[in-house]
């Protein structure tokens, strides 16, 4: 794919060439903290119909069936995204969510991704 990159005045924009093919990578939103962000930066979500509530499990191929929404792998964007209802309104469900399959796995991503603490050796 290239871009032409024109002026107004219907010239080529100065520095830049029109053969160059230009790599557009996808950006979505955090429903939590609400930054745009590069997709891969991101985890997809998706709701899973249950008996007895829906629950919201994280789609780690991208490719589940059905709407889905997308989160930052950090509890603090969890939070806000739960404490704002953003599940339910982002996925266009209704009814009682159930995020602890969601909870569990960004806790333990964020776990392993944090340094361990230093030991009291002497």
């Amino acid at each position: 794919m290239t871009v032409n990159h024109s002026t107004p005045s219907g010239g080529a924009a100065q520095g830049v060439s029109s053969d160059i093919p230009v790599r557009v990578r996808p950006v979505r939103t955090c429903i939590g903290c609400r930054a745009r962000v590069d997709r891969s930066d991101l985890v997809r979500v998706v709701a899973v119909h249950g008996e007895t509530s829906t629950l919201v499990t994280p789609d780690l191929r991208g490719s589940a069936p059905g709407r889905g929404a997308h989160l930052h792998l950090d509890v603090a964007c969890l939070d806000r995204a739960t404490q704002r209802k953003a599940f339910a309104r982002a996925l266009r469900v209704e009814g009682p969510l159930d995020t602890g399959p969601l909870d569990a796995y960004v806790r333990e991503s964020t776990r392993k991704t944090q340094p361990a603490p230093p030991t009291g050796g002497a």
